[in-house]
């Protein structure tokens, strides 16, 4: 059982956090987690991330410590847990103004960056930076390109991009070091949908290439 610690980062915000590295088990236990706490009376907001669960509640409450023992409690039977995440395929026009540096960086050809980032089946670890920005895990390790040394100040929405050993789709036009290899037309976020991200925690995505790189 992975060691785990509780923390308030306020006097309404309680956390469990785990130590790294993340992996897709330790992902599927917190995104249980978070579906048990929901469910709670008293709690205004629940967020996984990577490695950790914030848990918000609507007022302090007159003993702090039974919040994180009931943290603790659930973290430790969460073990045999199981979500069931949705698929999804998103269409993706590779090329883009990234791609060849990725290329350099992996001694992949264009091609078999291609084929290898399509290849692959993700899983959305958590979604954070953006709303509606999903961090998908299962990217080929050869892919893995670090950020840019220098950020772009604006990044277009639905960009595909790689940034370090995971892959992603920008959701909005936002500034942003990943390596831009493609780009979707599918709207990751919209306000006025429910729920307002096409993508959450637990999700499967494949990517499907749609014509050839530019």
């Amino acid at each position: 059982m992975e060691a785990a610690h509780t923390y308030w980062i306020s006097e309404t915000a309680g956390v469990l956090d785990l130590p790294g590295p993340a992996t897709l088990d330790r992902q599927r236990r917190i995104w249980w987690l978070a579906g048990q706490f929901r469910a709670r009376p008293g709690v205004r907001e629940v967020v996984p991330g990577m490695n950790n669960l914030t848990v918000e509640l609507e007022a302090p409450i007159p003993d702090p410590e039974t919040l994180l023992e009931a943290l603790l409690d659930a973290w430790h039977r969460s073990e045999d847990a199981t979500v069931a995440g949705r698929r999804f395929e998103i269409p993706v026009q590779y090329g883009g103004p990234d791609l060849d540096e990725v290329s350099r960086h992996t001694g992949l050809s264009r091609r078999e960056i291609v084929r290898l980032h399509s290849g692959a089946q993700y899983t959305v670890f958590f979604l954070g930076f953006l709303p509606g920005f999903a961090y998908l895990g299962g990217m080929d390790r050869r892919l893995a390109t670090p950020r840019r040394k220098v950020p772009r100040a604006a990044v277009p929405a639905g960009s595909v991009a790689i940034g370090g050993e995971q892959t992603g789709i920008f959701p909005l036009a936002s500034p942003g070091g990943w390596q831009i290899i493609g780009a979707t037309t599918l709207k990751l976020f919209d306000p006025g949908r429910e729920p307002q991200s096409l993508l959450m925690p637990g999700d499967i995505v494949r990517f499907v290439q749609v014509g050839e790189p530019g």
